[in-house]
Protein backbone atom coordinates (compact mmCIF):
# COMPACT_ATOMS: atom_id res chain seq x y z
CA UNK A 1 0.00 0.00 0.00
CA UNK A 2 1.37 3.39 -0.92
CA UNK A 3 2.04 6.13 1.59
CA UNK A 4 -0.89 8.09 0.16
CA UNK A 5 -3.21 5.12 0.56
CA UNK A 6 -2.08 4.52 4.15
CA UNK A 7 -2.73 8.20 5.05
CA UNK A 8 -6.19 8.08 3.51
CA UNK A 9 -7.02 4.90 5.39
CA UNK A 10 -5.84 6.47 8.66
CA UNK A 11 -7.99 9.54 8.10
CA UNK A 12 -11.07 7.45 7.34
CA UNK A 13 -10.50 5.37 10.44
CA UNK A 14 -10.26 8.48 12.60
CA UNK A 15 -13.57 9.99 11.45
CA UNK A 16 -15.84 7.89 13.75
CA UNK A 17 -13.75 8.84 16.77
CA UNK A 18 -13.91 12.53 15.90
CA UNK A 19 -17.65 12.35 15.41
CA UNK A 20 -18.10 10.54 18.71
CA UNK A 21 -16.31 13.29 20.63
CA UNK A 22 -17.97 16.21 18.82
CA UNK A 23 -20.57 18.10 20.88
CA UNK A 24 -24.17 17.17 20.12
CA UNK A 25 -26.21 19.84 18.38
CA UNK A 26 -29.18 20.92 20.50
CA UNK A 27 -32.53 20.00 19.01
CA UNK A 28 -34.49 23.04 17.81
CA UNK A 29 -37.19 24.25 20.22
CA UNK A 30 -39.92 23.12 20.21
CA UNK A 31 -39.41 19.55 19.04
CA UNK A 32 -42.53 18.19 20.77
CA UNK A 33 -45.92 19.48 22.00
CA UNK A 34 -46.08 22.25 24.60
CA UNK A 35 -48.51 21.98 27.52
CA UNK A 36 -50.30 25.19 28.47
CA UNK A 37 -51.73 24.81 31.98
CA UNK A 38 -54.93 26.81 32.53
CA UNK A 39 -55.70 26.89 36.28
CA UNK A 40 -59.46 27.17 35.76
CA UNK A 41 -62.18 24.90 34.36
CA UNK A 42 -62.86 24.71 30.61
CA UNK A 43 -65.35 27.12 29.10
CA UNK A 44 -64.67 30.07 31.38
CA UNK A 45 -63.36 33.49 30.28
CA UNK A 46 -59.72 32.55 30.94
CA UNK A 47 -59.97 29.23 29.12
CA UNK A 48 -61.61 30.85 26.08
CA UNK A 49 -58.73 33.30 25.60
CA UNK A 50 -56.07 30.67 26.30
CA UNK A 51 -57.43 28.35 23.61
CA UNK A 52 -57.47 31.09 20.99
CA UNK A 53 -53.84 31.86 21.79
CA UNK A 54 -52.81 28.19 21.94
CA UNK A 55 -54.16 27.51 18.45
CA UNK A 56 -52.34 30.49 16.94
CA UNK A 57 -49.07 29.52 18.68
CA UNK A 58 -49.36 25.99 17.33
CA UNK A 59 -49.83 27.33 13.81
CA UNK A 60 -46.80 29.60 14.16
CA UNK A 61 -44.42 27.19 15.89
CA UNK A 62 -45.29 23.97 14.07
CA UNK A 63 -46.02 22.05 17.27
CA UNK A 64 -49.22 21.40 19.17
CA UNK A 65 -49.93 23.60 22.19
CA UNK A 66 -52.15 21.47 24.40
CA UNK A 67 -54.40 23.25 26.90
CA UNK A 68 -54.56 21.37 30.20
CA UNK A 69 -57.22 22.60 32.63
CA UNK A 70 -56.32 22.22 36.31
CA UNK A 71 -58.98 24.19 38.16
CA UNK A 72 -59.64 24.65 41.86
CA UNK A 73 -58.83 26.86 44.85
CA UNK A 74 -58.87 30.16 42.97
CA UNK A 75 -56.32 28.84 40.49
CA UNK A 76 -53.73 27.74 43.04
CA UNK A 77 -53.91 24.02 42.14
CA UNK A 78 -52.96 24.65 38.53
CA UNK A 79 -50.35 27.23 39.46
CA UNK A 80 -48.70 24.82 41.90
CA UNK A 81 -48.61 22.09 39.24
CA UNK A 82 -46.98 24.42 36.72
CA UNK A 83 -44.48 25.74 39.26
CA UNK A 84 -43.25 22.18 39.88
CA UNK A 85 -42.89 21.27 36.21
CA UNK A 86 -39.54 20.80 34.50
CA UNK A 87 -38.20 24.21 33.38
CA UNK A 88 -37.60 23.22 29.76
CA UNK A 89 -40.18 25.30 27.92
CA UNK A 90 -42.59 22.41 27.44
CA UNK A 91 -44.87 23.42 30.33
CA UNK A 92 -46.13 27.00 30.54
CA UNK A 93 -48.84 28.54 32.69
CA UNK A 94 -51.61 30.72 31.34
CA UNK A 95 -52.04 32.83 34.43
CA UNK A 96 -54.57 35.41 35.55
CA UNK A 97 -54.57 38.12 38.20
CA UNK A 98 -54.96 35.27 40.71
CA UNK A 99 -51.17 34.94 40.57
CA UNK A 100 -51.03 38.30 42.37
CA UNK A 101 -54.05 37.70 44.61
CA UNK A 102 -53.09 34.26 45.95
CA UNK A 103 -50.02 35.21 48.01
CA UNK A 104 -52.20 37.71 49.86
CA UNK A 105 -55.16 35.36 50.31
CA UNK A 106 -53.31 32.22 51.48
CA UNK A 107 -50.80 32.26 54.33
CA UNK A 108 -49.41 28.81 53.43
CA UNK A 109 -49.10 28.90 49.67
CA UNK A 110 -47.06 26.01 48.23
CA UNK A 111 -45.32 28.25 45.69
CA UNK A 112 -43.97 31.78 45.43
CA UNK A 113 -45.32 33.64 42.38
CA UNK A 114 -42.19 35.81 42.16
CA UNK A 115 -39.56 33.12 42.81
CA UNK A 116 -41.08 29.99 41.26
CA UNK A 117 -42.06 31.48 37.90
CA UNK A 118 -40.32 33.28 35.08
CA UNK A 119 -42.50 35.89 33.40
CA UNK A 120 -42.94 35.66 29.63
CA UNK A 121 -45.54 38.30 28.74
CA UNK A 122 -48.92 39.76 29.55
CA UNK A 123 -51.55 38.80 27.00
CA UNK A 124 -54.95 40.37 27.60
CA UNK A 125 -57.33 41.86 30.08
CA UNK A 126 -61.04 41.19 30.31
CA UNK A 127 -62.68 44.45 31.44
CA UNK A 128 -65.17 44.36 34.24
CA UNK A 129 -68.53 46.09 34.33
CA UNK A 130 -70.37 47.68 37.22
CA UNK A 131 -73.86 46.19 36.93
CA UNK A 132 -77.04 46.99 38.83
CA UNK A 133 -80.48 45.40 38.86
CA UNK A 134 -83.04 47.36 36.78
CA UNK A 135 -85.03 48.13 39.94
CA UNK A 136 -82.16 50.24 41.31
CA UNK A 137 -83.12 53.89 40.64
CA UNK A 138 -79.83 54.90 39.07
CA UNK A 139 -78.65 55.30 35.50
CA UNK A 140 -75.20 56.75 36.20
CA UNK A 141 -72.43 55.88 38.62
CA UNK A 142 -72.96 59.08 40.60
CA UNK A 143 -76.71 58.41 40.91
CA UNK A 144 -75.92 54.91 42.17
CA UNK A 145 -73.41 56.21 44.72
CA UNK A 146 -75.94 58.77 45.96
CA UNK A 147 -78.59 56.06 46.25
CA UNK A 148 -76.26 53.69 48.10
CA UNK A 149 -75.16 56.40 50.52
CA UNK A 150 -78.82 57.19 51.23
CA UNK A 151 -79.39 53.51 52.07
CA UNK A 152 -76.39 52.45 54.15
CA UNK A 153 -76.16 48.73 54.80
CA UNK A 154 -79.27 47.98 52.73
CA UNK A 155 -77.58 47.04 49.46
CA UNK A 156 -75.76 43.81 48.66
CA UNK A 157 -73.38 42.78 45.91
CA UNK A 158 -72.58 39.41 44.35
CA UNK A 159 -69.19 37.99 43.44
CA UNK A 160 -67.78 34.81 41.92
CA UNK A 161 -66.30 33.96 45.33
CA UNK A 162 -64.50 35.49 48.28
CA UNK A 163 -61.12 36.81 47.20
CA UNK A 164 -62.02 36.57 43.53
CA UNK A 165 -61.25 39.65 41.40
CA UNK A 166 -65.02 40.21 41.02
CA UNK A 167 -65.24 40.50 44.82
CA UNK A 168 -62.17 42.68 45.26
CA UNK A 169 -63.09 45.05 42.44
CA UNK A 170 -66.54 45.62 43.92
CA UNK A 171 -65.02 46.07 47.38
CA UNK A 172 -62.49 48.58 46.01
CA UNK A 173 -65.32 50.47 44.28
CA UNK A 174 -67.44 50.54 47.45
CA UNK A 175 -64.46 51.62 49.52
CA UNK A 176 -63.55 54.39 47.07
CA UNK A 177 -67.18 55.56 46.88
CA UNK A 178 -67.56 55.39 50.67
CA UNK A 179 -70.66 53.23 50.51
CA UNK A 180 -71.71 50.49 52.91
CA UNK A 181 -72.91 47.29 51.20
CA UNK A 182 -72.97 43.59 52.06
CA UNK A 183 -70.88 41.09 50.09
CA UNK A 184 -72.60 37.86 49.00
CA UNK A 185 -70.07 35.35 47.61
CA UNK A 186 -71.17 32.69 45.11
CA UNK A 187 -69.47 29.64 43.62
CA UNK A 188 -68.73 31.25 40.29
CA UNK A 189 -70.02 34.24 38.39
CA UNK A 190 -72.97 32.37 36.79
CA UNK A 191 -75.00 31.90 40.01
CA UNK A 192 -74.09 35.43 41.06
CA UNK A 193 -75.45 36.81 37.79
CA UNK A 194 -78.58 34.68 38.19
CA UNK A 195 -79.34 36.28 41.54
CA UNK A 196 -78.51 39.77 40.24
CA UNK A 197 -80.96 39.29 37.36
CA UNK A 198 -83.51 37.94 39.83
CA UNK A 199 -83.11 40.92 42.16
CA UNK A 200 -81.77 38.94 45.13
CA UNK A 201 -78.68 41.21 45.10
CA UNK A 202 -78.41 44.82 43.93
CA UNK A 203 -75.10 45.09 42.09
CA UNK A 204 -72.01 43.26 40.91
CA UNK A 205 -68.73 43.87 39.10
CA UNK A 206 -68.41 41.07 36.58
CA UNK A 207 -66.31 40.34 33.52
CA UNK A 208 -67.59 41.91 30.31
CA UNK A 209 -67.73 38.68 28.31
CA UNK A 210 -69.94 37.07 30.97
CA UNK A 211 -72.15 40.14 31.25
CA UNK A 212 -72.81 41.14 27.65
CA UNK A 213 -75.85 38.91 26.97
CA UNK A 214 -77.61 40.18 30.12
CA UNK A 215 -76.80 43.81 29.28
CA UNK A 216 -78.04 43.50 25.70
CA UNK A 217 -81.27 41.86 26.85
CA UNK A 218 -81.89 44.65 29.38
CA UNK A 219 -81.86 42.25 32.30
CA UNK A 220 -79.18 44.31 34.09
CA UNK A 221 -78.00 47.90 33.73
CA UNK A 222 -74.33 48.62 32.96
CA UNK A 223 -73.19 51.81 34.65
CA UNK A 224 -69.43 51.77 34.08
CA UNK A 225 -66.42 49.85 32.80
CA UNK A 226 -63.65 49.31 35.35
CA UNK A 227 -60.76 49.22 32.86
CA UNK A 228 -58.62 52.21 31.86
CA UNK A 229 -60.41 52.72 28.54
CA UNK A 230 -63.92 52.18 27.21
CA UNK A 231 -64.92 48.95 25.53
CA UNK A 232 -65.67 48.98 21.81
CA UNK A 233 -68.56 46.64 22.57
CA UNK A 234 -70.14 49.19 24.95
CA UNK A 235 -68.86 52.51 23.61
CA UNK A 236 -71.53 54.56 25.43
CA UNK A 237 -70.65 53.16 28.85
CA UNK A 238 -68.04 55.36 30.60
CA UNK A 239 -65.13 54.10 32.63
CA UNK A 240 -65.13 54.59 36.37
CA UNK A 241 -61.95 56.60 35.94
CA UNK A 242 -63.53 59.15 33.63
CA UNK A 243 -66.81 59.38 35.52
CA UNK A 244 -66.28 59.69 39.27
CA UNK A 245 -63.04 57.94 40.27
CA UNK A 246 -59.96 59.25 38.45
CA UNK A 247 -57.26 56.60 38.23
CA UNK A 248 -59.57 53.68 39.07
CA UNK A 249 -58.62 50.60 37.08
CA UNK A 250 -59.34 46.93 37.57
CA UNK A 251 -59.65 44.02 35.21
CA UNK A 252 -59.20 40.29 34.96
CA UNK A 253 -55.73 40.48 33.41
CA UNK A 254 -53.93 37.47 31.99
CA UNK A 255 -50.48 36.43 30.85
CA UNK A 256 -48.03 33.60 30.42
CA UNK A 257 -45.26 32.47 32.77
CA UNK A 258 -42.94 29.47 32.86
CA UNK A 259 -41.34 27.54 35.73
CA UNK A 260 -38.34 29.36 37.20
CA UNK A 261 -35.10 28.26 35.58
CA UNK A 262 -36.51 28.03 32.05
CA UNK A 263 -33.62 28.97 29.72
CA UNK A 264 -33.54 32.62 28.71
CA UNK A 265 -33.45 31.79 24.99
CA UNK A 266 -36.68 29.79 25.33
CA UNK A 267 -38.36 32.56 27.35
CA UNK A 268 -37.40 35.07 24.67
CA UNK A 269 -38.62 32.76 21.89
CA UNK A 270 -41.97 32.30 23.62
CA UNK A 271 -42.25 36.04 24.21
CA UNK A 272 -41.61 36.72 20.52
CA UNK A 273 -44.13 34.08 19.38
CA UNK A 274 -46.87 35.20 21.79
CA UNK A 275 -46.49 38.85 20.85
CA UNK A 276 -46.73 37.88 17.18
CA UNK A 277 -49.83 35.79 17.92
CA UNK A 278 -51.48 38.71 19.73
CA UNK A 279 -50.91 40.88 16.65
CA UNK A 280 -52.41 38.31 14.27
CA UNK A 281 -55.77 39.14 12.74
CA UNK A 282 -57.19 35.74 13.79
CA UNK A 283 -56.50 36.34 17.48
CA UNK A 284 -57.50 40.01 17.44
CA UNK A 285 -60.83 39.29 15.75
CA UNK A 286 -61.75 36.49 18.15
CA UNK A 287 -60.76 38.38 21.28
CA UNK A 288 -62.54 41.53 20.12
CA UNK A 289 -65.78 39.55 19.91
CA UNK A 290 -65.28 38.59 23.57
CA UNK A 291 -64.66 42.17 24.63
CA UNK A 292 -61.10 41.25 25.58
CA UNK A 293 -58.44 43.95 25.33
CA UNK A 294 -55.01 42.84 24.08
CA UNK A 295 -51.87 43.61 26.08
CA UNK A 296 -48.26 42.49 25.53
CA UNK A 297 -44.97 43.17 27.31
CA UNK A 298 -41.35 42.11 27.59
CA UNK A 299 -40.51 39.45 30.21
CA UNK A 300 -38.96 42.13 32.42
CA UNK A 301 -41.98 44.43 32.14
CA UNK A 302 -44.39 41.62 32.94
CA UNK A 303 -42.34 40.50 35.95
CA UNK A 304 -42.43 44.05 37.31
CA UNK A 305 -46.17 44.28 36.72
CA UNK A 306 -46.87 41.06 38.62
CA UNK A 307 -44.80 42.30 41.56
CA UNK A 308 -46.60 45.66 41.60
CA UNK A 309 -50.01 43.95 41.50
CA UNK A 310 -49.08 41.72 44.45
CA UNK A 311 -48.43 44.87 46.47
CA UNK A 312 -51.51 46.70 45.19
CA UNK A 313 -54.00 43.91 45.82
CA UNK A 314 -52.37 43.08 49.15
CA UNK A 315 -53.55 46.45 50.43
CA UNK A 316 -57.09 45.83 49.16
CA UNK A 317 -57.27 42.29 50.55
CA UNK A 318 -56.09 43.37 53.99
CA UNK A 319 -58.66 46.16 53.99
CA UNK A 320 -61.35 43.66 52.99
CA UNK A 321 -60.23 41.25 55.72
CA UNK A 322 -60.22 38.25 53.39
CA UNK A 323 -58.27 35.06 54.19
CA UNK A 324 -58.92 31.75 52.48
CA UNK A 325 -57.04 29.32 54.73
Amino acid sequence: MSVKSRLLAALLAAIPAVLATAPATAAPYPERPITMVVPFPPGGPTDLVARVLAKQLADQMGQSVVVENKGGANGTIGMQAAAGAKPDGYTILYNTSSIALSPNLYSKLAFDPEKDFTAITSTATVPMVLLVHPSVPANTVQEFIDYARANPGKLSYASAGAGNVTHLTAFLFAQSAKIDAMHIPYRGSAPGMTDLVGGQVHFMTNTLNDSLPFIREGRVKALAITSAKRSELLPDIPTLGESVMPGFESGAWQGVVAPAGTPEEIVNRLNKEILAALKSSAVQEQLARQGTQILGASPEEYQQYISSEIVRWGDVIRAAGVKLD
